[in-house]
Formats: structure tokens, sequence, C-alpha cells
């Protein structure tokens, strides 16, 4: 399995901009799929975004979508999670997976990642 840490987090007021980073370590992630999955309290872990491997294809949550990008560096071994105009309800622990996913990220539920990271507090509130 791939090692993740995800950095970034922290706490910002409404309108505002996070990056978050997922770095891997063990295995280089250029077969790897990435995910951004988040789980606000009391809720079920939900898909933010993923970017696909063998196409670079990427997915994003309706409630994301024109507001977060995804992007990877190879180079790194590392995957962003760029997230501008940020809302109280995009509040949650984000946490990156990683996988070696035959189709498009987008098709495939959480509980199909192996490889998990601790997760990154993202607050957003003024």
């Amino acid at each position: 399995q791939v090692q993740l840490v995800e950095s970034g987090g922290g706490l910002v007021q409404p309108g505002g901009s996070l990056r978050l980073s997922c770095a891997a370590s063990g295995k280089t992630l250029v077969h790897y799929a990435i995910g951004w999955f988040r789980q606000a309290p009391g809720k079920e872990r939900e898909r933010v975004s993923c970017i696909s491997s063998h196409d670079g294809s990427t997915y994003y949550a309706d409630s994301v979508k024109g507001r977060f990008t995804i992007s990877r560096d190879n180079a790194k071994n590392t995957v962003y999670l760029q997230m501008n105009s940020l809302k109280p309800e995009d509040t949650a622990i984000y946490y990156c997976a990683a996988e070696i996913l035959a189709l498009s990220c987008g098709v495939y539920a959480p509980q199909e990642y192996s490889s998990w990271g601790q997760g990154t507090q993202v607050t957003v509130s003024s």
C-alpha cells in the first residue's frame, strides 16, 4: 500500500481559499487514482473530487463544482485540492485516498479505495 499524508487544512473565513496537499510515500502515485473525501460531524463520508491515473480525467461533486480544482504533480508524488469560495458547509475533515482503478475514478465509491491518509480539518467560519 501507499502511505498518504494530508496537509493544508485550517480555519478560513467564508469566501476564502485553501490548498490541500496529499503527499505519498512508499510507492509512486503515477498508477493510482486519487480521491478527496470529506466527513462532517454526524454525516457520512462523501466523495468530493478525484483524478484518474490512466487518462487524467477528473470528477467533482455538484456541491464543489466550479470552486474546487484537483491536480497532481507526479514528480513530487503529490496531489492537490485547490478550494476557492469556501462556504461554511465545506467544514469537514478532508481525507485523500489512493487506489489502482480500472475505470475513470468518478464511478468508484469511497469503499473502493484501500489506502487512506489521516485527514486534515477544514473549518470555514467567520
